[in-house]
């Protein structure tokens, strides 16, 4: 990797990133263009080789890929402070306003206007939802093992909606691709000097939070390692995530109903920054009896719980990415593993379109959407804006 820009003031550099926050739509693949547009084109912090280097390595890590390639970015530039100050300049803005919006509904009884406004976000979600499939599917599938993977993720969790069958799936992705694969030497012995202090605080939070869940009735704890294990189970990104997400805080434990979480998912592609933003609100919904104290406190249990284990991951790792990046057995078990995240993203669009009401109206906003988002001759905020316009009219 060559080097990058050295004595770059952090105050120029933060600037930037929050550039990049408030100018990236449309999810990681989105991100990445922002990514190259602002901090390589413009700035030369970086060359295009090491932003697809670290795109790779964030591709294999559990938590939120394109948030983990601005991490790494800002410790390269600075060290560990200045990763932490570059994931809050990037993630704050998407944060705060996602755990605003989680109190919608509450506006909406106030101002005495029906939530049937907002009928046609859920079908737009499905459009992003289904184009993101389609997306994911090209890159993940291209031979039979993998069209293998993609069906068995895609049917196994459609069949199975418990939360348990993503890790496992997950894990039988990887360890086919592990098994079938006929390349040699897959593990090389390197020296890595790992800081063994970020993966100790990693599984510090992963098992604390799992013994507390089950020791305290409380649900900030519960809503805190519910969003954590979301955070390390997902490998891909926000579009990954939904899935389980759905499947847990709708299915499971009916914490809120599919309208309202298609709607929230709608109304995060509107916004820029990480889609992992979604979880403040999905957090905020989530909150039991609440108050405006608790569903704000149910918000910051799901926006810290997601992004955490993100963060440590890549704390622990990318000091060691040099060496790492050699070792080819891992990007042997990524195949397997992307190709179920693919399964699951498809599986995703057909249960979300059965939830949110084959009707005619929907299914046309759904294609609506879906052909403005391929061509790309629309912003996405114009066409959340659109649809939310669409509903007030219609209702």
């Amino acid at each position: 990797m060559s080097e990058m820009k050295k004595n770059v003031p952090w105050s120029t550099f933060l600037k930037d990133v929050l550039v990049c926050s408030l100018g990236a739509f449309g999810g990681p693949e989105a991100h990445y263009g922002v990514f190259t547009d602002q901090m390589v084109l413009k700035k030369e912090y970086l060359t295009e080789e090491d932003i697809v280097e670290l795109m790779a390595l964030c591709a294999f890590l559990p938590g939120p890929s394109s948030t983990q390639t601005i991490i790494a970015i800002g410790y390269k530039m600075g060290g560990p402070l200045l990763a932490l100050l570059t994931m809050l300049v990037w993630a704050l803005p998407a944060l705060a306003i996602m755990t605003t919006l989680s109190f919608l509904y509450q506006f909406l009884d106030v101002w005495n206007i029906s939530p049937d406004v907002l009928r046609y976000v859920g079908p737009m979600a499905v459009g992003f939802i289904i184009l993101a499939a389609y997306k994911i599917g090209k890159k993940v599938v291209y031979d039979k093992l993998t069209l293998v993977l993609f069906l068995f993720g895609a049917i196994t969790t459609y069949f199975i909606r418990s939360a348990w069958i993503f890790p496992l799936v997950f894990l039988i992705g990887g360890l086919v691709t592990l098994s079938i694969t006929r390349e040699k030497d897959l593990w090389y012995k390197v020296k890595l000097n790992p800081p063994y202090k970020y993966m100790a605080l990693f599984i510090f939070f992963t098992l604390g939070s799992l013994l507390a869940a089950f020791l305290f009735e409380n649900q900030f704890v519960s809503l805190f390692e519910r969003f954590y294990r979301y955070g390390y189970l997902v490998v891909g990104g926000g579009q990954v995530v939904i899935p389980l997400m759905y499947t847990e805080l709708v299915d499971v434990n009916a914490f809120m109903s599919s309208d309202q979480f298609l709607t929230g998912y709608g109304l995060v592609q509107g916004m820029p920054g990480p889609m992992f933003s979604f979880s403040a609100y999905a957090g905020g919904m989530a909150v039991q009896n609440p108050t405006v104290l608790t569903q704000i406190l149910g918000a910051l249990a799901g926006g810290i719980g997601i992004f955490l284990p993100g963060v440590l991951l890549i704390y622990f790792v990318y000091p060691m990415w040099e060496r790492l990046k050699l070792v080819k057995g891992f990007r042997v078990a990524l195949k397997g593993v992307t190709a179920v995240a693919g399964g699951l993203i498809a599986v995703a669009a057909v249960i979300l379109t059965q939830q949110s009401g084959a009707t005619w109206d929907n299914l046309l906003v759904t294609l609506f959407t879906l052909v403005l988002l391929y061509t790309k001759k629309v912003p996405v905020p114009v066409i959340v804006g659109t649809v939310i316009l669409l509903g007030f009219i219609v209702s």
